[in-house]
């Protein structure tokens, strides 16, 4: 065969290759980038989310989020989800990956019970949760009474509810970071800590010269995971608090499903999701790539 023939043969190989990306290509087109695009549009209108009429105002509604005090108090508090999430599950996976990483009894029953909330629906989660932490009936308040002790209106309290929601979305992921993390340590060949043990290095010392280093794809893959599902996290709030008392715990996606369906401000909801895309978009990949950095140095 030519040389020609060849080259031929191969740009018709890869041109029929291309049509297997687009029953995918069409996919994200229809329902990831239209509706992304279509929000922004929503964004510039003051529309109702019902009405066939509405008017293009222009930068109105960003100048509105712009003023509006609730809008940095729900930015604070989605910041903390996704910060709080992050660090906590990252901290608390590592921990579980390097206890069971040993040879230790039941870690089989520990990886499965430490993973199980995962498959629990994030909704179900909390109210599981709602039932422990709710102030008439609720399990830590009949514990409370029982030590002869005051209840305390735990979801109530806007200083302190914000880091129950952030237990339980720890409680529940934790299992997620563990597994990523578990993987990764079991790829570490053990003659690093062998020839560690023959310099005389210490327990720590191989962990931060060695562990971490190795560790740095793992780390990269949680951290970015984490980031992204705190920033959205939805779920559990709705069924932990509500968003309230007032928008004390309200996240950035609650509180465009109330601008949407309570207050039928579906303009200004959009506006709201574009500034939560752009927080995730910074957020993220900021994380990606000062990870991503470390692992080349690593």
């Amino acid at each position: 065969m030519s040389l020609s023939t060849r080259k031929t043969a191969k740009i018709e190989k890869n041109s029929s290759l291309w049509w297997m990306y687009l029953p995918a290509f069409l996919f994200v087109a229809f329902f990831i980038v239209y509706p992304f695009l279509n929000g922004i549009r929503i964004s510039f209108t003051n529309w109702n989310g019902f009405s066939q009429m509405y008017e293009f105002i222009g930068l109105q509604q960003y100048t509105r989020m712009l003023t509006d005090p609730d809008t940095w108090t729900i930015v604070r508090n989605t910041l903390l989800y996704g910060i709080g999430s992050t660090v906590f599950q990252n901290v608390l996976g590592l921990a579980y990956a390097l206890l069971l990483n040993q040879s230790i009894k039941f870690k089989a029953v520990t990886r499965t019970i430490v993973y199980l909330p995962v498959i629990i629906s994030p909704l179900i989660m909390g109210y599981i949760w709602y039932f422990f932490f709710a102030y008439q009936g609720g399990a830590l308040n009949d514990v409370l009474m029982a030590l002869g002790m005051d209840q305390i209106n735990a979801l109530g309290n806007s200083d302190l509810n914000i880091w129950i929601i952030v237990f339980v979305n720890t409680f529940q992921f934790v299992g997620i970071a563990m597994i990523i993390y578990l993987a990764g340590l079991q790829s570490v060949s053990k003659d690093f800590y062998e020839a560690a043990d023959i310099d005389g290095a210490s327990s720590f010392q191989q962990f931060k010269n060695i562990t971490l280093p190795l560790l740095m794809p793992s780390i990269t893959i949680n951290m970015v995971i984490n980031i992204i599902g705190g920033l959205k996290l939805f779920d559990v709030i709705i069924s932990l608090t509500g968003g309230g008392p007032g928008n004390a715990s309200q996240s950035m996606s609650t509180f465009m499903y109330d601008l949407y369906f309570s207050r039928q401000d579906a303009g200004y909801a959009a506006t709201q999701g574009v500034l939560m895309m752009v927080i995730i978009l910074i957020l993220s990949l900021s994380a990606l790539v000062y990870f991503r950095r470390k692992e080349v140095e690593a």
